[in-house]
């Protein structure tokens, strides 16, 4: 994972939840490509047939509000989002987006700052992002280290995975 991520913006609003992001009609559905053809059916139809890696989510309040599932961060991850932006987020939404490897910032303020296909410019270990259009920035705390690591990793089970494998290694002796 890179320290500075770029990529196109799509802006949603205030209290965007769960059901919105993934509809509750897909919880059966495990495989991931399938899921990634239904995100923001609801709320933002052309997303899932357009949006590219990379893309960028900007929110206002309360993003990933309603059931704490994680189909919702896991439809993003499969979609390839760079990064989730919002002024706040449910709390349960933000920590399995994090868990799953998604870059989520709370950063008051940025939705103010972008319009739909502004190109916004993330960095993360120096806690701004920046609208390459207009020049706006909103400052928001570094992501601490620990949280860079489980991203770095590719989520929470990733870097547990990799923690065990370490252990396991004969050492070299």
């Amino acid at each position: 994972m890179r320290d500075v991520l770029e990529g196109r913006v799509w802006t949603l609003g205030d209290d965007v939840d769960t059901d919105q992001i993934i509809s509750g009609k897909y919880l059966t559905v495990i495989d991931p490509n399938e899921l990634k053809k239904h995100v923001f059916e609801i709320a933002l139809p052309e997303f899932a047939g357009a949006a590219k890696a990379g893309d960028i989510i900007v929110a206002g309040v309360n993003l990933g509000c309603g059931s704490s599932r994680e189909h919702a961060p896991q439809a993003l991850r499969a979609i390839g989002v760079g990064a989730i932006v919002a002024d706040s987020f449910a709390r349960i939404f933000y920590r399995n987006a994090i868990n799953l490897g998604v870059p989520t910032i709370e950063a008051p303020g940025v939705r103010a700052a972008f319009s739909p296909g502004d190109t916004a410019r993330v960095e993360l270990r120096e806690g701004r992002i920046a609208n390459l259009r207009t020049g706006a920035q909103v400052t928001f705390p570094p992501i601490p280290s620990h949280l860079l690591e489980l991203l770095e990793a590719g989520g929470l089970v990733e870097k547990v995975k990799r923690e065990l494998r370490a252990a396991a290694a004969p050492s070299g002796r």
